[in-house]
């Protein structure tokens, strides 16, 4: 008797994952063509607009390319939302997709040019954290968006150590944009190494969590194209979570992913909110306070330890902790908290008032923030000493990360498109239901344009509008939801059904 092979996909299933990954690969050559007729070149205009792209020689191709191109990629990774047939294929599509968009100019965001002034200022012997790249000289300025150009750095040291380096490699600014982007890519593999480790640990299959990470538009246009450096973070928290979940209890291990952690802190200072979870991701039996404080405390101390040695080398001491406030500068209503604060300006109009609202509605977000990641922690905190490390294991705490860069990144004062992917790269782990956070993904994909333009920007009465509205809905059936709970808990009580407990907080 001959022992069965393996099971065979059914053929439409096959003909899906090749059609997306040809329809994404596509996406991705006219967006690379798109940033050579429009991107964002050194010698483009600043300020542009959709009519102004439009009337420019290329601006109908660059925008038709840009349109199609990123439909097409954004439909591809949304088919296989599910998972992609394996963690190779996925790995090998993800590349794929990445290869014109790693020879293509800036893409989306002109943030690069800001990276190589600050690298500049810096290896010139200026501290950005006080002098802003217009007063330090840099000579690339005029690639720089007016906004940024007198704001010291809102970065951690190590990335102005690492725009440092790229400037002394590169020389001039095309070759200082060529070193950023392969730090940026750099980034990218450290995580994409990391990827099946974690999805393991949360009992997630790898082929769904490399695909939802890596395939998506956003890692193809702005963590690769754009060079943004929030591709150095994702891989540095990935790389340190991973040391967690693979050898908890064990000083040495916890005191190295502490320090992977602090550094990433000190790409961008955002990431410290996972280091809560990590801790408990650290403990390896009973979840006691005496085991919280041990454990944690070896995992506080790498951090600690990160964020002092760095500040030393650099030389900069903790100057970059107040050039963190400097980051809310832009005023989008893709940030709900702002966008509130918009709506509430406007209504103070209609009455002839002007209230300024949106200072004070940030800094309630803000304090909002620090509530849920609170609860948050506390539930996860919960859950594992009902349940045990044996049962729970890494996936709770993986899964309160998830919703922690979630909660950092809808009520923080400034949205971006490229802060999606933080949340991302851990609700790729571990959420059972992908559409909640998928479809925002893929909607953020659709807000930049090639020469950096931020749709935003020429949308603020009605995207504000929206964007109150749309918070409001989900506010209200949220509400709704939380009120009929006890109802069903109690009537569904020892009769969970199966995958309940992955369903998104």
């Amino acid at each position: 008797m001959t022992t069965p092979g393996p099971p065979v996909p059914p053929l439409p299933v096959s003909l899906v994952a090749l059609g997306a990954r040809y329809a994404g690969l596509v996406g991705a050559v006219l967006l690379a063509v798109a940033g050579y007729l429009g991107g964002a070149l050194p010698n483009a205009p600043l300020g542009g607009t959709p009519a102004s792209i439009w009337t420019a020689p290329d601006g109908p191709t660059t925008l038709t390319c840009w349109l199609i191109g990123t439909a097409l990629l954004v439909g591809a990774w949304w088919s296989l939302r599910g998972g992609a047939p394996s963690t190779r294929w996925a790995y090998v599509t993800a590349g794929l997709w990445a290869l014109p968009l790693l020879v293509a100019p800036p893409l989306g965001s002109r943030d690069v040019y800001s990276y190589a002034c600050q690298g500049w200022t810096y290896a010139h012997g200026v501290d950005p954290y006080t002098v802003g790249v217009a007063a330090a000289g840099c000579p690339w300025l005029d690639t720089v968006a007016p906004i940024w150009r007198d704001t010291p750095a809102p970065y951690g040291p190590v990335f102005v150590l690492l725009a440092a380096l790229a400037v002394g490699l590169g020389g001039g600014l095309t070759g200082t944009i060529v070193a950023l982007r392969v730090i940026a890519v750099a980034g990218l593999l450290l995580a994409a190494l990391c990827l099946p480790g974690l999805a393991r640990a949360a009992g997630t299959p790898a082929r769904r969590a490399v695909w939802l990470a890596l395939a998506g538009p956003l890692v193809g246009v702005h963590l690769v194209a754009g060079a943004h450096n929030d591709a150095v973070m994702l891989g540095l928290l990935l790389s340190g979570l991973l040391i967690v979940v693979r050898r908890p209890g064990r000083p040495a291990a916890l005191l190295l992913a502490g320090a992977l952690l602090g550094l990433a802190v000190t790409v961008k200072a955002t990431a410290v909110v996972v280091l809560p979870f990590a801790v408990l991701a650290g403990i390896p039996d009973r979840y006691t306070v005496r085991a919280l404080l041990r454990h944690g405390g070896w995992l506080a101390g790498g951090l600690l330890a990160a964020l002092l040695v760095t500040s030393a080398a650099s030389g900069l001491g903790f100057g970059w902790v107040g050039g963190l406030t400097h980051s809310g500068d832009s005023e989008q209503w893709t940030s709900p908290p702002t966008a509130v604060g918009f709506v509430v300006d406007y209504a103070g109009a209609l009455v002839g008032r002007d209230p300024q609202a949106v200072p004070g509605v940030r800094a309630v977000a803000l304090l909002l923030l620090v509530g849920v990641l609170v609860v948050l922690w506390w539930r996860a905190w919960q859950t594992l000493r009902v349940a045990g490390p044996e049962i729970a294991g890494p996936r709770v705490a993986l899964r309160g990360a998830a919703l922690a860069l979630v909660a950092t990144v809808v009520l923080s004062p400034v949205f971006h498109p490229w802060y999606t992917t933080w949340p991302l790269a851990l609700l790729a782990l571990t959420a059972a239901r992908t559409t909640w956070f998928v479809l925002p993904a893929a909607a953020a994909a659709f807000l930049a344009l090639p020469d950096g333009t931020n749709l935003a920007r020429v949308t603020k009465a009605p995207g504000a509008l929206a964007m109150s509205a749309l918070l409001m809905t989900v506010l209200v059936r949220s509400l709704r939801r939380t009120s009929h709970t006890p109802a069903k808990t109690t009537a569904a009580e020892g009769h969970a059904a199966p995958g309940d407990d992955d369903q998104p907080c």
